[in-house]
């Protein structure tokens, strides 16, 4: 990877962090208990309120995982062997960096 593709990299992947700080503070407001008046609600409201809440909480999850893959590939970045397939020591590409950055195979060997 050459040091302008490895700036470009952590260009985007900053840019990634600051979009999903934006989407979290969305999804922990939208994951937060249900508190339902249970005199007004029915069972089919109650449960439907939960399944929200459960897929919220979901998606809240998977944002946080992203977070952490960023956060680590940010602090890996400037290793020699950041970029490179630990099988086949090729270059994985930008592209899957991108879309995965905790990716340490190249698109062949993870198949």
């Amino acid at each position: 990877m050459t040091p302008d593709e490895r700036e470009r990299l952590r260009a985007r992947l900053g840019e990634r962090l600051t979009e999903l700080d934006a989407e979290l503070r969305a999804a922990k407001a939208s994951a937060r208990t249900v508190e339902l008046d249970q005199s007004r609600q029915g069972r089919l409201s109650r449960m439907d309120a939960l399944q929200a809440q459960a897929m919220n909480q979901a998606a809240l999850q998977r944002l946080l995982n992203q977070q952490t893959a960023i956060r680590r590939a940010l602090a890996r970045i400037d290793q020699a062997d950041f970029g490179r397939c630990v099988d086949c020591d090729q270059a994985i590409a930008a592209a899957r960096l991108l879309a995965q950055p905790g990716a340490t195979h190249c698109i062949n060997c993870a198949e």
